[in-house]
């Protein structure tokens, strides 16, 4: 994730902002050119999904050019407190990150509008870094793709009032995620009782996606579905058992010389989506690093560059000697602060081999795209 500025004053502004710190300038990001546009006027809290009139005197400092009508997600005036404009061609009121949410939680319940606003604010990097890996999903039921191809959607749901509990899951391109993610303390608990590394609401989104990423356009094209076995195993053991016979026994032994975590070694699946959600987490990382001048002379000799996911750099070079000094640096820099490390995972030889199978299947299908893909 880059910084950003305030097109009217050129304050550093990020990713989250409604308003400009040192203006006062009503801040909207533009996904369709990747920047935060500064607005002169603030708009109205009781004017729902305003369109901004470019010609007017809310126009956003995009240079010379003719900037057409902009629009903002009707969610914004909400507790989602969304800060996208829509897509020009949009005919409708939510932006390309809130169009994918298909059921929100019940907002007359405490706490649930903050839930739901984290939930979003999260979902919006997430969609943020898969547009800049060239990958747009669509929400299912819209477009080109329709109920009968391969859509993306979320349902943010809690357990129900007698104790049923909400199950986060990927199926078919509905990811279920239970709001109660959003809440740290529960989170933290979880992660303990499961004895995960890190447990994280951006983590979660990006593993849940990385399946979806798998049944979009790994699973639906039989060379990439070939590529991916032969490097991460034969999917069609039974899910079921295999995760059964890894809370029931634990890992194997030896697991974090092939794995990126424990549970990835359940189920090839599983190790996809593992590995999948740790490159998106690499590209984010590494890209803020370039974004913000860091330079380490670590031990591989780190110089980050703002080229990581695009094909240009070697899986193994953004990796080793891009990512990891900068993860060591991470990590030293908590122990001096006293808080547990932020990159407690290995990078055996095997990992960084499946690490590069996804950024190549990834990166294939933007250049490939699987038939029932729209041009």
């Amino acid at each position: 994730m880059t910084p950003f500025h305030c097109t009217l004053c050129q304050a550093v502004v990020f990713f989250e902002n409604v308003e400009c710190g040192h203006c006062g300038a009503w801040l909207a990001f533009d996904p369709g050119q990747r920047r935060m546009l500064g607005f002169r006027n603030a708009l109205s809290a009781a004017e729902p999904a305003p369109t901004v009139d470019a010609a007017g005197d809310d126009q956003p400092a995009r240079g010379d050019e003719a900037v057409p009508a902009l629009r903002s997600c009707a969610n914004r005036w909400l507790h989602a407190n969304c800060n996208w404009l829509l897509d020009d061609d949009a005919p409708h009121g939510l932006c390309r990150s809130c169009r994918l949410t298909r059921t929100i939680p019940d907002l007359s319940v405490q706490g649930n509008a903050q839930r739901w606003a984290r939930i979003e604010q999260a979902k919006r990097r997430l969609v943020y870094g898969l547009d800049g890996l060239g990958l747009h999903p669509e929400p299912r039921g819209a477009g080109a793709f329709g109920d009968a191809g391969r859509g993306l959607c979320f349902d943010l749901m809690a357990d129900s009032a007698d104790g049923v509990p909400v199950r986060t899951g990927h199926d078919a391109g509905v990811v279920t995620l239970n709001i109660a993610e959003a809440d740290d303390a529960h989170r933290e608990s979880v992660r303990v009782a499961m004895g995960e590394p890190v447990r994280t609401l951006l983590g979660h989104l990006r593993h849940e996606v990385a399946h979806y990423l798998q049944y979009r356009w790994v699973e639906s094209d039989p060379a990439r579905l070939e590529q991916c076995r032969s490097v991460f195993g034969d999917e069609r053991q039974d899910y079921a058992q295999a995760l059964a016979r890894h809370y029931q026994q634990g890992p194997a032994v030896g697991w974090d010389q092939h794995h990126i975590t424990a549970y990835a070694s359940a189920h090839p699946w599983e190790d996809w989506a593992e590995t999948c959600a740790h490159w998106l987490q690499i590209v984010d990382a590494v890209e803020t690093a370039a974004a913000w001048g860091l330079r380490l002379d670590g031990p591989s000799h780190a110089r980050p560059v703002a080229t990581a996911g695009n094909g240009e750099v070697a899986t193994r070079d953004l990796v080793i000697a891009q990512w990891l000094p900068v993860a060591q640096f991470l990590n030293a820099m908590n122990r001096s602060i006293g808080v547990p490390d932020s990159y407690p995972f290995l990078m055996p030889p095997a990992v960084v081999e499946k690490l590069h199978c996804v950024a190549t299947l990834l990166a294939e299908t933007r250049q490939r795209p699987t038939p029932e893909t729209p041009p």
